[in-house]
């Protein structure tokens, strides 16, 4: 029972989708430096992720693979449009900031490859949770960026001032973002390491 749960939310800190896979980078690099930011890119992310994965489970598998991946990004690309016309009404100057990045979300790697990888091969009603749990990784990651990079690039929190004595502009940049994203991504591997590599691979394992 422990392995089964373990495995279902492996996708939050286990096999994160930005810090252990590397996925869906380059939004959280490029636009993740304030958390006014990192909440519109959450709202895409889960947007058009969760509802297309879940209806792209339906697809026949008997279908061959490149098929089932061409449909799955029209999937995708038709939730995309609904979902981009509400986050230009509630988020217009983070959607401007986000750009070309905005239309790559809806064909991250969560939704062309992990379907087929890891979730369809499992029970959807564990399929949705796991899902779930993957998706707020990304979520959890997002934030923490975001509310780091924005204090110390901008001295603000949400857009509000705050008392910093110094600021680091670069953490607001595309460079200033990968680097932090790299520290990140050294201390995530560095307390993993610390973690037993049999439990390890427990929560990563999901093909049964």
């Amino acid at each position: 029972m422990k392995r089964s749960e373990n495995r279902l939310t492996s996708g939050l800190f286990a096999d994160n989708t930005v810090l252990s896979a590397c996925m869906v980078i380059s939004p959280a690099i490029m636009c993740g430096d304030t958390i006014k930011n990192a909440i519109a890119l959450i709202y895409v992310f889960t947007a058009i992720t969760l509802p297309s994965v879940l209806i792209a489970s339906f697809v026949p598998k008997r279908l061959p693979y490149a098929v089932k991946i061409i449909i799955y990004a029209v999937i995708s690309s038709l939730i995309y449009i609904p979902v981009k016309i509400l986050a230009e009404n509630y988020y217009p100057e983070s959607i401007a900031r986000i750009g070309i990045y905005f239309p790559l979300i809806a064909v991250n790697s969560l939704i062309v490859y992990q379907t087929e990888a890891k979730f369809f091969r499992m029970k959807r009603t564990k399929m949705i949770g796991s899902l779930i749990f993957y998706v707020f990784g990304f979520d959890a990651v997002m934030l923490i960026t975001g509310f780091i990079r924005e204090l110390f690039a901008y001295g603000t929190i949400n857009s509000r001032m705050v008392d910093m004595n110094t600021v680091i502009s670069g953490l607001g940049k595309p460079f200033g973002g990968f680097i932090f994203l790299g520290l990140m991504c050294g201390i995530y591997r560095k307390i993993r390491s610390m973690i037993p590599e049999k439990k390890v691979r427990s929560d990563v394992n999901v093909s049964d």
